[in-house]
């Protein structure tokens, strides 16, 4: 029980890691809020806070493993190199998708009840 409260401990201790040093994490906790308040105000269905709960971690999580590549990637190479800069713009361009599909998202959920 003892390794699992660790483990747990440092997985928190990652999240607390990007929050405090990642500032694209801090700008998608601020659109999550938003969104959560949005939710909250126009009374969204079940199944669209599913939608949309499932979208923000999807965010959160590629956040997280951006980090960890572009972390990794430093560790192995602070020169420039051409499959560094690869791996880091996949990665980059990862976040990069799943924010336009929560964008959609939020687009397809919530335009329908702002214009009405």
């Amino acid at each position: 029980m003892r390794r699992h409260i660790t483990a747990f401990g440092l997985a928190f201790s990652g999240i607390w890691y990007a929050w405090r040093t990642q500032p694209n994490f801090v700008v998608h906790s601020l659109f999550t809020a938003l969104v959560i308040g949005l939710g909250v105000t126009l009374e969204i269905s079940h199944v669209e806070w599913v939608a949309l709960l499932l979208t923000v971690i999807l965010v959160f999580v590629a956040e997280m493993i951006n980090t960890s590549i572009e972390s990794m990637t430093n560790l192995i190479t602070t020169e420039h190199r051409k499959n560094a800069k690869i791996a880091k713009d996949v990665s980059a361009g990862m976040v990069l998708t799943a924010v336009i599909g929560a964008l959609i998202i939020g687009l397809v959920i919530f335009a329908p009840k702002i214009l009405r």
